[in-house]
């Protein structure tokens, strides 16, 4: 027997897909959503569609924005010259929270993972190298996550980058084998990018 009317049910499961939000979450949210006023909810829903049709790829460094190029990039007082590659947004994020790092990014949007059917093709790779041909670029540190699929990417990147003469390091293992850059608390982001090595 179901709790709730068909429209309950139905932004409870829409809800519950979302990633992180499990059955109990999806519908906290979902009464709080309808305990709101219609304005805060027509507000909420059209800054949901607003970001899906506004934001893209930076036109440099693949990360989402809603411009051509994202503030990053943009901020002429970075080092443009060190390049860190990422695996997505989030961990770009766990970056810029130490506030210690100057350079740029790059974000690949996934790793490579012959086990999944994701080949180099199926992330931002191109990109990069076409980005590294065409400015002047002293370092790329590689970034990817601690995992199989991170190592592996960080390897043909750095077989990639290596011949072009630029010199290629990999944050440190104060990072653990197989966490998430986005959970890891910021003293030990700074560790594993201050004890980066070459490649």
């Amino acid at each position: 027997m179901e709790l709730y009317s068909g429209h309950i049910n139905k932004l409870i499961d829409e809800l519950a897909a979302l990633p992180g939000i499990g059955n109990k979450s999806a519908q906290r949210l979902a009464f709080y959503i309808i305990g709101m006023s219609p304005a805060r909810v027509k507000q909420l829903s059209d800054s949901i569609v607003s970001a899906r049709e506004n934001v893209h790829y930076c036109s440099c460094c693949q990360n989402l924005t809603d411009a051509d190029v994202c503030p990053i990039c943009a901020d002429v007082k970075r080092d443009h010259s060190t390049i860190m590659v990422v695996e997505n947004p989030r961990d770009l994020a766990a970056y810029e929270k130490t506030g210690r790092y100057e350079g740029v990014y790059h974000v690949l949007h996934g790793a490579i993972s012959p086990m999944l059917g994701v080949g180099p093709d199926d992330i931002r790779l191109k990109e990069l190298m076409e980005r590294l041909a065409q400015t002047d670029v002293r370092e790329v540190i590689i970034a990817t996550n601690s995992s199989l699929e991170g190592e592996t990417t960080a390897m043909y990147i750095s077989k990639l980058i290596k011949p072009t003469g630029i010199k290629v390091t990999r944050i440190a293992s104060g990072v653990p084998v197989g966490g998430d850059l986005e959970y890891i608390d910021e003293v030990t982001l700074l560790r594993a990018l201050e004890g980066r090595t070459e490649l």
